[in-house]
């Protein structure tokens, strides 16, 4: 124990002699720590974020996506709504989806934001609520009226906290009467459920000039029912476009499913990037080491002349390279989360991971180990006479 602590003096004594260049040398695991956590808890965040809005989704939605693949038929939405009528103990309620992303203004003021084009059915379906005004009427999608409901982010934004319920905005260009103010969601948000507008789907088509609705989503009238609905869908749209590519039927759990899949994926390839970055930070510590151990070879030399052994020399340099990419390691977390914290401040989902900060850590001490290792045995190898003999 007596030898470690004097190997641990000794390397912390040689640290704080070359302040800049120990620094230099654990600037790359620094960085590959950092970035590592920073890149997991975004993709965490993002995950989560995604994943809470399809859970609050509920078990009895389901989506359609005609991709029209191999195809030159179309299923329309009066189509749809024979359909969810003939099976309407099983289905609530069935809405089209038009969406896309649009520049809305008000005076001076001009904002990016989300659009969805539906009908009066959607606020059923995705339990999406009104704090003020109203939503979207039938007549308003039969008489093309340009209506909209507007986010809580956009009143915050362009409106600057007005109440805009009678207010002329505009929308791509197109003028555009307010007529709700959509429950906030996500405490005001960008990109979330509170950064959008809603305006009926007949309208949305002309303004993203899509003559064909592609998407659906349909509200069973029990989550069990779930599973029996998308047969029937499956098989009514197969009697359409006779290709089962050329649509799409899945429920939330499905969603997460894929999801789920894709995180993987992406967490793999994080873990590629960081293994990279990491080994790259401990070539550059193994060369400084190398340098570090010419540099000090009278020193090894008299070490060797007054007893210590090959051992003590070995577990002096390892326990340096250790040190350094230890504190290196220590650092890149500290920056990780103040990058993280910063990010959330910004409105960016991002989560801190602390297993994550365990594991960055831990590989910093093996890539101490594995990349100090070979300096450190050059370094008791030495021959006491002739490393005393070195200029």
């Amino acid at each position: 124990m007596i030898r470690f602590l004097l190997a641990y003096k000794m390397a912390i004594k040689s640290i704080l002699t070359n302040k800049v260049r120990s620094f230099l040398t654990m600037l790359g695991v620094v960085i590959g720590v950092a970035a590592v956590i920073a890149a997991v808890g975004l993709a965490q965040g993002s995950t989560k974020s995604v994943t809470d809005r399809i859970e609050s989704l509920g078990t009895n939605l389901i989506q359609i996506t005609i991709t029209g693949r191999n195809s030159n038929r179309n299923v329309t939405y009066d189509q749809l709504v024979q359909f969810a009528q003939k099976h309407q103990d099983d289905i609530q309620a069935i809405a089209p989806q038009v969406s896309g992303s649009v520049t809305v203004k008000y005076g001076t003021k001009t904002r990016d934001t989300s659009l969805i084009g539906t009908t009066e059915d959607y606020s059923t379906i995705r339990d999406v609520n009104v704090t003020s005004g109203r939503f979207i009427l039938p007549i308003d999608v039969d008489f093309r009226q340009k209506v909209a409901l507007v986010g809580t982010a956009v009143v915050n934004d362009i409106f600057e906290g007005q109440n805009p319920i009678g207010k002329k905005m505009k929308i791509n260009g197109n003028v555009f009467t307010v007529v709700g103010v959509l429950q906030e969601r996500a405490n005001g948000q960008d990109q979330s459920d509170d950064d959008q507008v809603i305006i009926p789907v007949t309208v949305a088509q002309r303004i993203t000039r899509n003559a064909t609705i592609r998407n659906f989503a349909l509200k069973v009238t029990d989550g069990n029912k779930s599973e029996t609905v998308m047969n029937y869908l499956n098989d009514f749209l197969q009697s359409i476009y006779n290709d089962t590519t050329s649509f799409r039927v899945f429920n939330s759990a499905q969603l997460l499913s894929t999801l789920n899949s894709v995180t993987s994926t992406l967490m793999i390839i994080l873990g590629g990037i960081a293994t990279i970055s990491l080994i790259v930070g401990g070539i550059g510590i193994m060369n400084i080491m190398l340098v570090s151990v010419t540099e000090r070879t009278k020193e090894i030399g008299i070490r060797k002349a007054i007893g210590a052994k090959r051992r003590d020399i070995l577990i002096q340099f390892l326990i340096e390279a250790i040190v350094v990419t230890g504190i290196g390691g220590l650092i890149g977390i500290i920056i990780a989360f103040v990058s993280i914290k910063a990010m959330t401040r910004f409105n960016i989902t991002a989560i801190f991971s602390i297993p994550w900060a365990v594991i960055a850590f831990t590989i910093s001490l093996a890539i101490g180990v594995i990349f100090g290792l070979f300096p450190a045995a050059k370094a008791s190898r030495l021959n006491p006479i002739e490393a005393l003999r070195y200029e």
